[in-house]
């Protein structure tokens, strides 16, 4: 942020996709959460599928790396500066 009033618009599109971001990473937890808490507590344990302890760590690990990586996309959203694209159109409209 910077003295420029044009760096709030900037902030506000940043907040949006922090949002979807956080949408995203919510689904991930809660898909892991009601797929692999009844598996572990045994629910599917009368047909033959029983989890190892240490195939649910390791699957609460993955979840917790997978949202980790979803979150360090959003370092890679760069979101332009509103008045260059004003100067573009400017520029356009000069030459026509």
């Amino acid at each position: 942020m910077r003295n420029n009033p044009n760096d709030v618009i900037r902030l506000i599109e940043l907040s949006k996709q922090t949002y979807k971001k956080m949408i995203q990473n919510l689904w991930w937890a809660a898909g892991y959460n009601i797929i692999a808490i009844p598996l572990a507590a045994g629910i599917l344990a009368s047909v033959g599928v029983i989890i190892n302890l240490a195939i649910g760590a390791i699957l609460m690990s993955l979840i917790t790396v997978i949202v980790a990586i979803n979150s360090q996309t959003l370092r890679k959203y760069d979101i332009p500066p509103k008045n260059k694209k004003r100067s573009a159109k400017k520029e356009q409209k000069e030459k026509s």
